[in-house]
């Protein structure tokens, strides 16, 4: 694990067409950093997953503006405040796949843990099911989905050691963990890098073994 001087060394080698996960709850746990410094990093063509597709200007919308980005996995694309995603997919300028919010976290999990597919209830007889296996078990119908692994984690936390163990501020943790676990690189923006000891091991949420990158900021 390397405790980076910047945010840019953080996104340091993030190549065109990566798969990037960027966590957050609207802009609770954004890692806005990081992502303004994958802006300035110049990768493209890039599949972002996140729970949203951005609010505002900031953040995930300014990657969006910039023009880096060719699809949006999400759960929510249109909030009061996503008028960049809303121009760019009205205009044919991005790709969007709609994932329900639960399962959207259940395929990160299962890309951390190496599943290979699970089947859900969820979106079974929606448009969200089209094209899907179905299944039906024990009376009930499931839609087959697949897990999620990305190239690059972009998350945001509190405070991190400096072997990258991870503490969250209360709902700040939403899609983190899950995202640590599903990545070849990951990349935490904090508020403090501690030194090793000073977390309660109780607390620590996300062990440093999924973490490469941290940046106080």
């Amino acid at each position: 694990m390397i405790v980076c001087s910047s945010p840019d060394e953080a996104v340091e080698g993030t190549a065109d067409g990566s798969v990037v996960l960027v966590s957050g709850f609207g802009m609770a746990g954004m890692p806005v950093d990081l992502v303004d410094a994958l802006i300035r990093q110049g990768a493209t063509d890039l599949t972002v997953v996140s729970n949203n597709a951005g609010n505002g200007d900031t953040g995930l919308a300014a990657l969006l503006a910039a023009g880096r980005v060719r699809k949006v996995v999400c759960s929510f694309p249109r909030q009061s405040d996503s008028w960049v995603f809303d121009g760019l997919f009205r205009a044919g300028q991005i790709e969007l796949e709609v994932v329900p919010q639960g399962t959207l976290a259940e395929r990160l999990r299962a890309g951390g843990a190496g599943i290979g597919a699970f089947y859900s209830p969820t979106g079974v007889g929606t448009l969200l099911a089209e094209g899907k296996e179905t299944r039906e078990i024990n009376g009930r119908e499931y839609v087959l989905e697949y897990p999620i692994r990305g190239d690059l984690a972009l998350i945001g936390a509190h405070r991190a050691d400096r072997m990258g163990n991870l503490v969250y501020r209360k709902t700040a943790r939403n899609f983190g963990p899950l995202m640590a676990t599903a990545a070849e690189t990951v990349a935490v923006q904090v508020a403090a890098v501690v030194d090793t000891g000073d977390l309660d091991p109780e607390a620590v949420v996300t062990p440093g073994i999924y973490v490469d990158r941290v940046v106080a900021v």
